[in-house]
C-alpha cells in the first residue's frame, strides 16, 4: 500500500461465476476486467448505452462523470455501469453475462 494510504488495487468478484480480478482505484471496471481476461458486455464505453449495466451487491464505486446513464431509482437499487465505474473498495457484483477468456 502506498504511503498515502490509497490501495494499489481492489478485488472484484462476480457473484454467480466466482470470477475474480484486480482493479486499480482510478481505472474503470470494464478495463480492469478485460485486462484480467473477463469480458463484460459493452458498446459505448462512456456510460450512455447501458449495455454493461450490472448490480453492485457489495462495495463502493465512483464515477468520473457526474451522473452516468442511470436513473436515481437504478442507483438506489445498486445498478452500476462498469464502463465508467471506478472501484473505491473490494466489490461483489452481479454480472450474469460476463465470460472468462482464460
Amino acid at each position: 500500500m502506498p504511503e498515502t494510504g490509497e490501495a494499489l488495487h481492489f478485488f472484484v468478484t462476480l457473484a454467480v461465476s466466482g470470477l475474480r480480478f484486480a482493479a486499480p482505484p482510478g481505472q474503470p471496471l470494464l478495463v480492469s476486467a478485460r485486462e484480467a481476461g473477463v469480458l463484460l458486455p459493452s458498446a459505448c464505453r462512456n456510460g450512455t448505452c447501458r449495455e454493461c449495466l450490472c448490480r453492485l451487491l457489495e462495495g463502493r464505486v465512483s464515477y468520473a462523470i457526474e451522473w452516468p446513464g442511470l436513473s436515481a431509482e437504478e442507483k438506489r437499487e445498486g445498478c452500476i455501469l462498469p464502463c465508467v465505474a471506478r472501484p473505491e473498495s473490494d466489490l461483489l457484483i452481479d454480472a450474469p453475462r460476463a465470460v472468462s477468456t482464460a
